[in-house]
């Protein structure tokens, strides 16, 4: 009989090797694309009611939430009248479902093979795949500029925010945490029509990844180590720069980056027409070019292995820990 910790754990790692190997489905019936689905139309739905924004927002939230967790656990509950080896199955492709590793790394290779054949047209279309800005006119650092922010933001929201919560609760804490994000990717703009709908999709997601951003603060220093990019720097401006950010927990993945490759990253941005000023992030003793995405791609990989290994080991240790505990007599 495998205990609860040993499942997660056998769980998480073969959804890791699931990812590395495949890359994220492509599916119409993709859980994260049917919760997208049914966020748009409780979306629509809360609009109708004559009540306060922030209140139709919380409504949805609440919904939202709890609806993934239920059904979640109840694909977890049903799989377990199969035998022990189909929940296991389950479970790691539920966890599948949350991380995007290898996809998140292939979309941003899109952009530098493109801009390796000068192809600025076909660049921007393929970033604006991977980010909200507008990217119809962006020049190429800019293009690169972005790519490089998306790949450390997305090293939290696709990569260690979703293991974190495999790691703590499982499966269904895993998909749940990949509905809040999908809920602050829809809602939680600071715009005028989501200032206050959008206010406790975008807290909440706040909230989750609090902890795996300031992970990512040393993560990513161990990971550009290892790629020959230097600990120091990147663990420096990740502490300096990481606060500058409008978001508590964005600024973090994207300053240790910029530190780790040594540039700027940050600045004004259009999105949907708007012109949105933000603070500059790390300093500029490199230019930002193709090699800028290559490496960064390099360092999210190798930071994604490291805490694997991390998740793994402590899980275990604190297991062992508990079990001494709970041994010694009263």
């Amino acid at each position: 009989m495998i205990n609860p910790t040993h499942s997660v754990l056998i769980q998480t790692a073969v959804a890791y090797i699931l990812d590395i190997a495949l890359g994220d489905p492509q599916w119409t019936y993709h859980p994260v694309r049917l919760i997208g689905k049914f966020i748009e139309n409780m979306e629509g739905l809360a609009w109708r009611f004559p009540v306060k924004e922030r209140i139709r927002g919380i409504a949805l939230t609440t919904i939202i939430v709890f609806g993934t967790y239920l059904s979640t656990y109840s694909v977890i509950f049903i799989a377990k009248k199969g035998g022990i080896s189909f929940e296991m199955l389950s479970g790691a492709v539920i966890i599948y479902f949350t991380i995007s590793i290898k996809t998140l790394a292939d979309e941003a290779k899109k952009v530098m093979i493109s801009l390796r054949e000068n192809d600025l047209i076909k660049a921007r279309h393929a970033l604006s795949q991977i980010v909200g800005r507008d990217t119809d006119r962006l020049s190429e650092e800019q293009i690169v500029r972005a790519c490089v922010e998306t790949v450390a933001e997305g090293g939290v929201d696709s990569i260690v925010s979703p293991l974190f919560y495999s790691f703590v609760g499982g499966p269904v804490a895993a998909m749940v945490y990949r509905a809040i994000n999908t809920l602050d990717s829809m809602v939680g703009y600071r715009n005028e029509k989501y200032i206050r709908f959008g206010w406790a999709s975008a807290r909440l997601d706040d909230i989750a990844n609090y902890i795996p951003a300031r992970i990512c603060a040393v993560l990513i220093p161990a990971a550009s180590f290892l790629c020959g990019c230097g600990f120091t720097r990147s663990l420096r401006i990740a502490f300096r720069d990481g606060r500058k950010h409008e978001s508590p927990n964005s600024g973090i993945p994207e300053a240790a980056m910029a530190g780790a490759l040594g540039v700027q990253i940050g600045g004004p941005g259009t999105y949907q027409g708007e012109i949105v000023e933000k603070p500059f992030i790390g300093d500029a003793h490199n230019s930002l070019t193709m090699k800028s995405i290559d490496t960064a791609i390099k360092i999210i990989y190798i930071a994604s292995v490291l805490f694997m290994a991390c998740g793994i080991g402590l899980t275990v240790c604190l297991k062992y820990c508990f079990s001494l505990i709970a041994s010694v007599p009263c």
